[in-house]
């Protein structure tokens, strides 16, 4: 759960690998930013709208993978991104469900309700456009399991990279843009 100081690092990086024309990868993986009192103190909702502003406009590609939990907007504060892929078991949320069942229903214990309702899962996702692809888990042993994930997400993102280098600076902001204005259009497959 980041802090403000963390969301203005990742800037500093970003902006960093835009001087050196370095695309940006993010891993989402976070309940969320840190909701501390000294968090808000400190500029936490200033500095995860800065971030999202930031990548908005970064004129080099970005990836973001959700590959746990990503929450509320500590998780969209670093997944402004042209492509966003997702693991088949992670999920990605305005806030956890027993948050939303909380504030919908004033009962947490209605969370597996509030998740069917919340769509927050990698299909659920996909179909909407929120995410452009999910990754395959296998079953099995954890480090086999864990290999054949590395490898399928090098795979991606090398092929997306590749992809994406043949756009101008400005068709990659552009092209981000769109896919923010577009997201929640509901996807047939």
């Amino acid at each position: 759960m980041p802090n403000p100081e963390s969301y203005r690092k990742g800037i500093r990086f970003m902006k960093q690998a835009e001087k050196f024309k370095r695309p940006v990868i993010t891993f989402i993986d976070t309940k969320g930013a840190y909701p501390g009192i000294g968090a808000e103190e400190r500029g936490q909702g200033e500095a995860i709208a800065k971030s999202m502003f930031e990548m908005a406009k970064l004129k080099v590609p970005i990836i973001s993978i959700v590959i746990g939990e990503g929450s509320s907007g500590g998780a969209l504060a670093i997944g402004v991104a042209n492509k966003v892929f997702m693991l088949e078991n992670a999920i990605y949320s305005i806030l956890s469900p027993e948050g939303y069942s909380t504030i919908l229903w004033k009962d947490g214990s209605r969370y597996k309700e509030a998740a069917e309702k919340m769509k927050l899962t990698a299909k659920d996702l996909y179909d909407l456009k929120v995410i452009d692809k999910i990754i395959k888990e296998p079953n099995g042993d954890e480090q086999e399991s864990f290999n054949s994930i590395v490898s399928s997400l090098k795979k991606e993102i090398c092929t997306t990279l590749n992809q994406l280098n043949k756009l101008s600076t400005e068709e990659i902001v552009q092209k981000r843009y769109e896919k923010f204005r577009n997201m929640g259009e509901y996807r047939e497959v």
